[in-house]
């Protein structure tokens, strides 16, 4: 098995009696499900139900964990302690290293949340020896098809733009959250036109760049988020995802892939085309 030690990624401890009844009255998960065996993908967003944050909740057994981007932490905790008030919440880092590990016998470690294709994801008061990096993380995530923090942003696209509801990412069952009318709306219209979608290029981009992508006919059809080797995350309008497709301004070419977590989601956009 590859492990992997993401230092990309920090570790929040929110404790106290109503730290379980405070998260599920923000989050788009239902905190009730949480439990060692089971770690949750969640979102914390806006009124609006764009994502803020995203994270992957851990049963600390007295506490919850939440994994989140690292450069996005202290933001996290600022925000949950605005909306703390008087309940009974503690908010603090917690000095655990986020592991992941794939293509390998994973026994004793808890699935990846989102989809088994990542394979597992655990906390661990030591980084385990001889591990990889971040780097090499980022590469299979990327091969797996799954968007990142990175590909979410702050305050940019909607929750389930992101892909969560295809991703375990969000409960339709549960009480309200933050941004949780429109989320529903979207849902039950049917009404998710963009998503976020893996793609391959068929030549090398400049890391960081902002590239607009086109159909066939020049019209603009979404952006692409990230890109490492010639696997990318773009935000783009299902209805072009069949394709062809270009960067803008002369860039190569680029195929959306099909994981299978988003087939649903691209055959549906593709029968409502047809």
């Amino acid at each position: 098995m590859t492990i992997a030690v993401l230092d990309d990624r920090a570790v929040l401890r929110i404790a106290g009696a109503d730290a379980r009844s405070f998260l599920q009255g923000l989050l788009t998960h239902d905190v009730a499900l949480l439990s060692p065996e089971r770690p949750l993908y969640a979102g914390l967003l806006s009124a609006q139900g764009k994502a803020l944050f995203d994270m992957i909740l851990f049963d600390g057994g007295d506490s919850v964990l939440i994994d989140v981007a690292a450069n996005r932490a202290e933001a996290l905790a600022k925000r949950l302690t605005l909306y703390r008030m008087r309940k009974a919440v503690t908010i603090e880092p917690a000095l655990l290293h986020v592991h992941a590990g794939w293509a390998g016998d994973e026994a004793g470690h808890t699935p990846d949340p989102r989809t088994d294709a990542l394979g597992s994801r655990w906390l661990a008061p030591e980084p385990a020896a001889g591990t990889e990096g971040a780097a090499a993380y980022e590469a299979h995530r990327l091969a797996t098809g799954v968007p990142g923090s990175a590909d979410i942003g702050e305050d940019e696209l909607l929750w389930l733009e992101t892909g969560a509801d295809l991703l375990d990412g969000v409960s339709f069952t549960k009480g309200c959250y933050v941004g949780q009318e429109n989320t529903a709306r979207m849902h039950y219209r049917d009404n998710v036109r963009r998503r976020l979608v893996p793609v391959r290029l068929a030549g090398a981009v400049a890391p960081g760049a902002d590239y607009g992508i086109k159909d066939d006919a020049g019209r603009a059809t979404g952006t692409l988020r990230s890109a490492l080797g010639n696997l990318g995350m773009a935000h783009l309008r299902l209805e072009a995802a069949k394709g062809p497709l270009v960067l803008a301004d002369g860039g190569p070419a680029l195929e959306v892939l099909k994981p299978a977590w988003l087939v649903p989601a691209l055959d549906a956009a593709a029968g409502e085309t047809n």
